[in-house]
């Protein structure tokens, strides 16, 4: 028995483990793109980039972990094609790996800059792209951040907290993080960045990155300009399915799996991770969620599959990201954004809060928490007994801070 997991983040790496964990004693194959031991991703945007980290300090699996485990790394070497009828994946140096199970765990790639690529300009996705990011914040500022996403966002702060201090974020949205929050919560975002000395270009486009005297222009779509030592862009991601395009499988904004994470029609191919594009039964609907804690959690799912297939478990999560801003820690459970009614909770000091979402029952749908753990632990557990707001708010609310409520 053999499988194959392709793809060496969080998601393939706790496949991995999991399957050993689960008892599986076949051959577990590991293939990476990158020659890198497999390391985790969060911290590329932060502490990585801060300098206050490095490789080892963010590596996922060691050679000798791996040994021990019976984990065998194949890094380096991309997979090329997925061979279903040969149940075998080919790789760039023209080798194949026959498998019985194989996990498509390959992530996503950062959405490359419609504006070129001059010297200057960083996608920030992988180890590499951190570190080229980092040895040019070096040179100083100006840095431009185009994408007030989660990314973008992350690496302002970052970028203001070694020192740079000419920082712009430029967003055709009106807030940050506009698909994760409802506009009410941003525009606090907003503003903390702006309070930490941050030039928020909100509302505005990118028409064009000119090069000038060994520097970048960014030209604005209202007719501004920005110049620039430093552009990053974070626009987003696609999810790493080209190479999965001849085999049959269904590709849908990702690798389209039932409820089990299994592809449509090929029961021994699981998709794990940002690459995966399943049916969620919580949500009725296909999703694809690019999260740390999801991609370790189907990690699990999956690997419970493989071993026990008789009695697959159904992959439900309830979603869960977090971002470190400055000396801000946000955290979001569940569904949240516009559509649902949002509630105000005051925490224990002016810093900490919570925005507490409501489903047209009052059940709880999502929260979003600022400097507040422990109510983002009452509300992940309401969040899976499904209770009524009105409950949760009576177990989150003892504050000393009156606060006040958010403008709609």
């Amino acid at each position: 028995m053999r499988t194959v997991i392709v793809g060496s983040s969080v998601g393939g790496v706790r496949t991995a483990q999991a399957l050993r964990g689960a008892g599986y004693d076949g051959d577990v194959v590991l293939v990476g793109q990158e020659r890198v031991l497999p390391y985790d991703k969060p911290p590329l945007s932060k502490s990585l980039l801060a300098g206050t980290n490095d490789r080892a300090g963010i590596t996922l699996l060691s050679e000798s972990a791996a040994a021990e485990a019976g984990i065998r790394l194949e890094l380096g070497c991309a997979a090329t094609r997925l061979d279903l009828d040969g149940s075998r994946v080919e790789l760039a140096d023209g080798r194949r790996l026959e498998f019985d199970d194989v996990v498509i765990a390959t992530g996503a790639r950062a959405r490359p800059s419609p504006w070129g690529r001059p010297p200057g300009l960083h996608v920030l996705r992988t180890l590499d792209d951190a570190e080229a990011l980092r040895a040019d914040l070096r040179r100083g500022g100006p840095l431009v951040v185009i994408g007030a996403g989660f990314i973008g966002a992350e690496v302002a702060a970052t970028a203001r907290e070694i020192g740079i201090e000419d920082v712009s974020i430029v967003d055709p949205q009106p807030v940050p993080m506009s698909r994760a929050l409802d506009p009410a919560v941003a525009a606090r975002f907003a503003a903390l960045h702006r309070e930490r000395g941050v030039a928020t270009r909100f509302g505005v486009g990118v028409r064009a990155i000119d090069e000038s005297g060994g520097s970048l222009v960014v030209r604005l779509t209202d007719g501004s300009a920005l110049a620039a030592t430093t552009v990053v862009v974070g626009i987003g991601a696609i999810p790493d399915v080209e190479w999965l395009r001849s085999s049959g499988l269904r590709i849908d904004d990702g690798l389209v799996c039932d409820q089990y994470s299994r592809a449509l029609d090929a029961p021994h191919v699981h998709g794990v991770g940002d690459v995966a594009r399943w049916f969620h039964p919580g949500h009725g609907r296909l999703v694809r969620v690019e999260h740390w804690t999801n991609a370790v959690e189907q990690a699990a799912c999956v690997a419970h599959n493989i071993t026990q297939s008789n009695n697959p478990r159904v992959h439900a999560p309830v979603e869960y990201v977090w971002s470190d801003q400055y000396d801000w820690k946000f955290q979001l459970a569940g569904r949240t954004g516009n559509g649902l009614a949002a509630h105000f909770v005051a925490g224990a000091d002016p810093r900490s809060f919570a925005v507490l979402y409501a489903d047209s029952d009052g059940r709880l749908a999502g929260a979003a928490t600022i400097n507040w753990p422990r109510a983002l632990v009452a509300c992940r557990r309401a969040l899976h007994r499904d209770a009524h707001l009105d409950d949760v708010r009576s177990a989150v609310a003892p504050t000393t801070h009156p606060g006040a409520p958010i403008a709609r």
